[in-house]
């Protein structure tokens, strides 16, 4: 079906047939002061650095935020920080952000740590519409304080919230104007489960298409759940650490690299 058709075919249905926003500044632009926020990535790596950056310039304040982890000093996440929008942060790992280490320690920022896979589950839940699961991942830690423990075939477990958002920010490497979206390689990981667990999932890409140039097998995100869809001008995609080893010629004749 061509493009054109397939407008007119959903139609009468309220499809919004153009998700594609002009800017990155309006796309941004009605997430409110105290909103919780989804923001896809690991490390550095298929972070929404155009959303973020539109964010930091509106200076949005109280944010909770929901990630893998918080970037690092001076660049994505880390901005936010450093602007002193996040009031609270839910995520797996912090370890490389030393701004965020010292606002936790002076109170400046409430921040709650779950192991990764729990982490991972309880967004996939909120997308699916499961309100709660039992895990056996943090039994007899500080990660069990407050929450019911079931045993279950002799074995404790505990009862894990869903995580919803207000808004998830996302990176993709394709998209299409009806927001189906693929991502490449690692850049994948926590975006497509954040992009059901929204009420408005505004993703950015490295290249947007028309409607049919995808393969149709290679979407993983349909376009169902993607409300807001954009194409970034730009990505630093910079190594959050990088750890090289020293050629076998250098090591021979005991030469640094």
């Amino acid at each position: 079906m061509e493009y054109v058709e397939f407008q007119r075919a959903c139609k009468p249905f309220g499809f919004p047939m153009n998700k594609v926003f002009e800017s990155f500044d309006t796309a941004v632009a009605d997430i409110p002061d105290g909103a919780t926020v989804m923001l896809g990535g690991f490390g550095l790596c298929g972070i929404p650095e155009n959303l973020i950056r539109a964010l930091v310039a509106r200076n949005v304040r109280n944010l909770h935020t929901i990630s893998n982890n918080m970037g690092v000093d001076g660049f994505g996440m880390g901005f936010m920080l450093e602007a002193g929008m996040i009031a609270s942060h839910i995520g797996s790992y912090v370890g490389e952000n030393k701004l965020l280490e010292e606002m936790v320690i002076a109170g400046k920022v409430n921040l709650r740590l779950i192991p990764q896979g729990t982490l991972a589950e309880r967004i996939r839940a909120g997308g699916a519409g499961i309100p709660a699961f039992y895990t056996p991942a943090g039994v007899g830690t500080l990660v069990a304080e407050g929450k019911e423990v079931r045993e279950f075939d002799g074995r404790r477990y505990l009862l894990e919230r869903a995580l919803k958002a207000d808004y998830a920010l996302i990176k993709a490497w394709k998209g299409d104007r009806l927001g189906n979206l693929i991502y490449r390689k690692t850049a994948r990981n926590f975006n497509p489960t954040m992009a059901t667990a929204a009420a408005c999932t505004i993703a950015e890409v490295e290249e947007l298409v028309e409607p049919g140039a995808l393969d149709p097998d290679a979407v993983v995100t349909p376009g169902i759940y993607v409300h807001r869809i954009l194409e970034g001008a730009r990505y630093e995609k910079r190594i959050e650490r990088r750890t090289t080893r020293q050629s076998q010629r250098s090591a021979e004749l005991g030469d640094p690299e």
